[in-house]
């Protein structure tokens, strides 16, 4: 099942499954508990973001040929900062470079999957971590360079927490529908130039790892966002370094989720 959220053309809210690309099956219920699917389709006017996440997880450094590029060593555990739930947008939102970056701005792509709790989690062993999984997602950890790296205190969350900054979505991709998160082919493409192509094997640390480690004597509450780590051939490491401008299209593809697409503009 792949649960989105949505404004209807009434203007309300919904949550739902089953898009056909102008319609959804409205979801009754708590998509974190109990629910079901109604006969009742309503118009997509808008996509919102397929949760409001009460907390953005995100996990640095996750890809061995990403560390690699960086010329960093691989890490002994997750790589652990966070962005600002404020900083959530939805599929065909327009990512926003802020005015306070408009002399220097270096903004990056970070394509990501993305994984979505479903029940509190804490202490769980990676044996029992993706019980606690709602679904999977298409994230991109827009990142300011310099404000990362130069204006932050040597801490990552600043440059990685303006408005517009965690784009995810359409929507969730439900366990069942992924035969296995570890294995998922993952692009990221702007405007229309493949720019990251590799998959989650890729990665340090598995799905299950992060979750657990994530959760030792530690909540994760339902509706907790957690990016997983970007692949190489983000555009800071290519030379010339690829930032992103006012006018580019952002395009985040997973291997049975689907495409994320954010349009590049300017803080108004």
């Amino acid at each position: 099942m792949q649960i989105l959220r949505f404004e209807s053309d009434s203007h309300r809210i919904y949550s739902g499954c089953d898009f056909d690309g102008k319609t959804a099956a409205v979801i009754q219920g708590d998509i974190f508990s109990e629910f079901t699917v109604t006969g009742n389709r309503k118009i997509v006017h808008q996509f919102l973001t397929p949760v409001v996440p009460g907390a953005i997880l995100c996990i640095g450094l996750n890809y061995r040929l990403h560390a690699k590029e960086t010329g960093l060593d691989l890490p002994r555990y997750p790589v652990l900062f966070m962005k600002n739930p404020g900083a959530a947008a939805a599929h065909l939102d327009k990512i926003r470079i802020p005015s306070c970056c408009s002399k220097a701005p270096e903004i990056d792509y970070e394509a990501e999957l993305g994984v979505i709790i479903k029940t509190a989690a804490k202490n769980v062993s990676e044996e029992e971590a993706l019980d606690h999984v709602l679904g999977y997602t298409c994230a991109n950890d827009v990142s300011a360079r310099r404000w990362q790296m130069h204006a932050g205190g040597n801490q990552w969350i600043r440059g990685k927490s303006f408005d517009t900054f965690c784009p995810f979505g359409p929507w969730i991709a439900t366990p069942d529908e992924i035969p296995d998160p570890d294995a998922l082919d993952i692009e990221c493409v702007l405007n229309g130039e493949t720019m990251q192509k590799s998959n989650t094997g890729d990665m340090i640390f598995s799905v299950a790892r992060i979750i657990s480690y994530l959760s030792e004597s530690t909540t994760l509450l339902p509706g907790t966002l957690i990016l997983t780590g970007t692949p190489s051939g983000v555009g800071f490491t290519r030379k010339p370094p690829v930032y992103l401008k006012p006018g580019d299209v952002l395009e985040t593809r997973i291997e049975h989720i689907g495409g994320l697409k954010n349009e590049v503009g300017s803080e108004e």
